[in-house]
């Protein structure tokens, strides 16, 4: 008898605390928005009321997650741009959630003391409320697609420029220089290995052969993976048609396409540029305004694209037969020439977004008739 009512106790405190876990796993009916702290394995959960107050802390394995949220009434749910946000928006919106994404730099003012997982995500629930928040697109899968080709060409890209200057630094060694860009560097290197004359040792010259192979590698991954994007370029339709803007090639375009999607997030051609940092940047106070350089926000590859097809599009353009023409001649004539080069990447941006826009319009080549 004397173990009997510790027994029945305990037996009563433990189902209670387990009756009090479950509560924590079920979805609250009075949940206006909840929080998602992604990890790999582990996800911490805040819910808030209509009040912004905290209702429900709780975190799940990927699997629990998935079946929490499929029981819940649909509601707003955010959670910060990372690695599996993507994945994870796209999955709570085919549930019916409205499923937002938050720069990582929005979410960071809301973080209370002292910073835990269950923190940020009752800082991240408390941001999604925000009437003036600024959210990532949830991208598709060809979007996702599309732009690790982008991410994969550039990697090897950057690769290819290591191992050119790389073998340029062992030459330089040995007294034999090199000229600038890739052709030259072929050229003057093959020279070099069939000089046997020179001071190149032996081993140098194996060492710069097994470069060479590694190069030749990586420009063939090069090749077929811009072929890849071309063909993927000439497929599609929304593509196709940023093809008739000057100075929009197939990585261009591509690249655009998967970043911005249909452009509808912006509410005007000047956001998508603001997006970019292609705009100035503005630092102002006290009724005195003060313009800077370009802001250079947003994505760096998307925007070197761009600009880079600015320039060739300033130099090359027919500017006597484009509509572009005379408005490239004032601006040459009043400004630097590479300031002139990113406000047509800028104008370019705008054009974009006007052709993403509006399904079914392509940019006319002749004077005044750009649709």
């Amino acid at each position: 008898m004397g173990w009997s009512a510790p027994h029945t106790d305990g037996s009563i405190a433990s189902s209670q605390i387990k009756r009090r876990e479950r509560m924590r796993t079920k979805p609250l009916p009075e949940a206006y928005a909840y929080g998602i702290d992604i990890g790999k394995k582990v996800f911490h959960v805040v819910a808030v009321n209509r009040e912004g107050a905290v209702i429900q802390r709780a975190k799940f394995a990927r699997e629990a997650l998935h079946s929490f949220f499929d029981l819940a009434p649909k509601v707003l749910i955010g959670m910060e741009a990372c690695p599996g946000s993507q994945w994870l928006a796209r999955k709570l919106i085919q549930m019916g959630h409205d499923a937002r994404i938050i720069p990582a730099r929005f979410v960071k003012p809301y973080v209370k003391s002292n910073k835990n997982d269950t923190v940020d995500a009752a800082a991240i629930a408390e941001a999604v409320t925000r009437p003036t928040m600024r959210f990532v697109e949830v991208r598709t899968p060809e979007q996702v697609d599309l732009q690790a080709l982008h991410r994969i060409r550039d990697r090897l890209v950057g690769q290819r420029t290591g191992l050119m200057n790389q073998a340029r630094a062992f030459c330089i060694e040995y007294g034999l220089a090199m000229r600038v860009g890739a052709g030259g560097f072929h050229t003057d290197i093959q020279r070099h290995l069939a000089n046997l004359e020179n001071d190149l040792t032996q081993n140098m010259r194996a060492l710069l052969n097994d470069l060479l192979d590694d190069l030749a590698y990586i420009e063939n991954r090069v090749k077929a993976l811009s072929a890849k994007i071309e063909a993927i370029a000439k497929e599609d339709e929304t593509i196709s048609r940023l093809l008739t803007i000057p100075g929009i090639g197939a990585l261009g375009a591509t690249a655009l396409v998967a970043a911005a999607g249909d452009g509808r997030q912006f509410r005007k051609a000047r956001d998508m540029a603001a997006w970019l940092g292609l705009v100035p940047a503005e630092h102002s106070t006290g009724g005195k305004q003060t313009l800077l350089g370009i802001s250079k926000r947003g994505n760096r590859y998307v925007r070197r694209l761009i600009i880079h097809g600015a320039r060739s599009c300033f130099l090359h353009l027919n500017r006597e037969s484009h509509a572009l023409g005379r408005w490239l001649n004032a601006l040459e004539a009043r400004t630097h020439r590479n300031k002139a080069v990113v406000a047509l990447a800028n104008k370019l941006t705008r054009i974009v977004w006007a052709i993403l826009t509006q399904p079914g319009t392509v940019y006319l080549r002749s004077k005044g008739a750009a649709s």
